[in-house]
């Protein structure tokens, strides 16, 4: 019932051909990863700011009472969808935390845009910050928004990669016309 040197070089032969595709598959795969799968960093653009509620009190104390209902598109040029849990941004102004927002559990696809909003609530008193009602008459305020999100990177639907995602972005609010322009810096780490 022995095979002899015919099952021996028939097996050798199978043993060589799956090895040769084994390599040939982990070159293509590295070679994906390497370009293709390659993490980018996501671009934040600013659609709106609404200002739905802009109050400037002078009586007893001097007080900014603003409520901002703000959107942005988040793009996503990775090959893995970013899905983030609740978390929260906040907006400083020259160091000083004014306000925060928070920012509830979503998910990035994969090579699309996505859209997420939320409401920036600000309530300042204006003597404890100095330099705002000056920036304010003049017409400029420069504001700075942190926001770091906690999530996972799935790609290919199966592998799950521990990711987090921090974002700074610079906030210039016209007060005179009320619009606003922003600059945001993006890094991913996996």
């Amino acid at each position: 019932m022995s095979c002899g040197l015919k099952c021996s070089k028939g097996l050798k032969i199978c043993c060589g051909v799956t090895s040769i595709f084994l390599i040939v598959v982990l070159v293509i795969l590295l070679v994906l990863f390497l370009t293709d799968f390659k993490r980018k960093d996501p671009t934040i653009t600013l659609q709106s700011v609404k200002f739905g509620r802009f109050m400037f009190d002078v009586t007893p104390i001097i007080d900014l009472n603003a409520s901002l209902a703000i959107l942005v598109t988040v793009d996503n040029p990775n090959h893995g969808s970013f899905t983030y849990q609740n978390s929260t941004a906040y907006l400083h102004y020259r160091g000083r935390l004014l306000a925060e927002a928070p920012l509830h559990e979503d998910t990035i696809p994969a090579l699309k845009s996505h859209n997420i909003s939320t409401v920036l609530n600000v309530y300042v008193d204006v003597t404890e910050v100095p330099d705002l009602l000056g920036d304010y008459l003049s017409g400029i305020i420069s504001f700075t928004s942190i926001t770091n999100l906690v999530g996972k990177v799935k790609i290919l639907k199966f592998i799950k990669i521990k990711a987090t995602s921090y974002s700074t972005c610079e906030i210039l609010v016209y007060t005179r016309n009320q619009t606003v322009n922003s600059i945001c810096n993006i890094q991913l780490k996996l």
